[in-house]
C-alpha cells in the first residue's frame, strides 16, 4: 500500500499545492515555518480523520478562507482508492472514499493504515495519561473495529452516569436502580475494553523492547507497565465501592478512562530520570514498536512519517533507522527535513527510490 498523490486546497498554510509521490522515500525540505510538517499533518488527516498536531478542525483552514480539502490517491491491494477530508466553516467535517461519504468516521480507522514520529510525541512522556491511552486506544483501533466501537460506546454511558450524578446533586435525590443500570452497562464495555488492553500490551511489550535495544545497542533498561484499577478487582465492584466518592466528586471515578501506561527507565519514571536523548530513544521505540505490531497484525506496511527526527538524533541513531530502511522494513517514508543537504545524504545511503520536494 503507497500513497500516489495529494492536493490540498486552503490547508493550514497551503492555498493549493500538489505533490506526486515516490512509492518509497519522500522528502520535503526547507526552512522552518514553511509548511513541511503540514503536508505530513494532511497525509496523517487521511487515515485518522483529524490532525494530530491541532485537534481544533476549524483551524486546519488557511486563514481567511472558508474551508479546506485534502483529495488524495492511494494504491492498496492493486487498486486505487480515492480519500478525500474536506471541512467547511460551520459544518461537518466530510471524509469520502472513492466518492461515497462516511456515516461514521470510526468506520474508515485502520483502511490506511500510518504511523507519525514526530517531536510532539514528547506529550506521551509529559503529558496526563490521556494522552497515552489515547495512544494505546488508537493502535488498537486500527486493527480492531468492534474494541474502537466499544470505546465510543463506553465513553457514552460514562458521559451519562456523570450528567446523572450531577442531576443527584443539584436536585438533592439519589436513585440506586437508574444508576446500577449505568454500572452494568459501563461494567460490560469497560470489561472488554481492558481485556483488549491488557491483551495487546503483553504482545506490545517483547517488540517495544527489540526496537529499543537496537536503537541503543541495548545500554539502556526500560520499562513500559500498562496500570488499570482493574487489575485489582472486578468494575461493577469498583462503581459500588466508590459511589460515595463519585456523588462528591460529580463524576466516575474509577474505570478503564483511567487507565495509564509508565513509560520507566531502571524502574523509575522516565519524565523525572531520563535525559532527553533517553526520552527520544524510547518515543522513537514506542512508535517503531507500533508499526512493527501494525505490520504483523494485518499483513501491511503501515505509511511511516518522520516529522524532523533527525535534528535531534546521533548518527549511530540515524545509522539504525537507515539499516531499518535497507532491509526493507517499512514501505512508504515521508520525511521532514531543515536541512536538504543532511536528508539527501541519508535517503542517497538507503539504496532506495526517493523524491526530495523542497518547499
Amino acid at each position: 500500500m503507497y500513497l500516489k498523490k495529494i492536493s490540498l486546497f486552503n490547508y493550514k498554510n497551503f492555498s493549493e499545492a500538489n505533490f506526486d509521490f515516490d512509492t518509497k522515500i519522500n522528502c520535503f525540505v526547507g526552512k522552518n515555518g514553511i509548511g513541511k510538517t503540514n503536508v505530513l499533518d494532511a497525509i496523517y488527516h487521511l487515515s485518522y480523520g483529524k490532525s494530530y498536531f491541532n485537534p481544533l478542525a476549524v483551524q486546519n483552514i488557511k486563514h481567511g478562507e472558508e474551508f479546506f480539502v485534502i483529495d488524495a490517491e492511494f494504491e492498496k491491494n492493486e487498486r486505487t482508492e480515492q480519500i478525500v477530508c474536506s471541512l467547511k466553516k460551520g459544518q461537518k467535517k466530510i471524509l469520502k472514499r472513492n466518492g461515497k461519504a462516511y456515516d461514521k468516521f470510526s468506520d474508515h480507522i485502520g483502511f490506511i493504515p500510518l504511523v507519525i514520529i514526530s517531536p510532539a510525541d514528547r506529550d506521551l512522556i509529559v503529558e496526563g495519561s490521556e494522552t497515552r491511552r489515547k495512544f494505546m486506544d488508537s493502535v488498537i483501533s486500527q486493527l480492531d473495529s468492534h474494541y474502537l466501537q466499544q470505546l465510543i460506546q463506553y465513553q457514552k454511558v460514562m458521559s451519562q452516569r456523570n450528567a446523572l450524578l450531577k442531576y443527584f446533586a443539584l436536585n438533592h435525590v439519589f436513585d440506586t436502580d437508574t444508576l446500577s443500570i449505568y454500572n452494568e452497562q459501563l461494567t460490560g464495555f469497560g470489561q472488554y475494553i481492558f481485556e483488549k488492553r491488557k491483551e495487546f500490551i503483553e504482545q506490545f511489550i517483547p517488540i517495544f523492547n527489540i526496537h529499543h535495544q537496537a536503537i541503543t545497542g541495548s545500554q539502556e533498561t526500560v520499562q513500559l507497565v500498562y496500570q488499570s484499577h482493574l487489575f485489582e478487582k472486578d468494575l461493577l465492584i469498583l462503581l459500588q465501592e466508590n459511589i460515595n466518592k463519585d456523588r462528591a466528586l460529580h463524576y466516575t471515578s474509577v474505570g478503564i478512562h483511567k487507565d495509564d501506561l509508565a513509560f520507566e527507565i531502571d524502574q523509575h519514571p522516565i519524565k523525572k530520570f531520563g535525559s532527553q536523548g533517553q526520552q527520544k530513544s524510547y518515543l522513537i521505540a514506542l512508535k517503531l514498536a507500533q508499526f512493527e505490531f501494525l505490520k504483523k497484525q494485518s499483513g501491511v506496511k503501515p505509511i511511516l512519517l518522520f516529522d524532523d527526527i533527525f535534528d535531534k538524533l546521533d548518527e549511530s541513531r540515524v545509522s539504525k533507522i537507515i539499516e531499518m530502511v535497507n532491509s526493507d522494513t517499512f514501505g512508504q517514508l515521508f520525511i521532514s527535513d531543515t536541512h536538504p543537504e543532511r536528508t539527501e545524504v541519508i535517503v542517497k545511503s538507503t539504496h532506495q527510490s526517493y523524491k526530495i520536494f523542497n518547499l
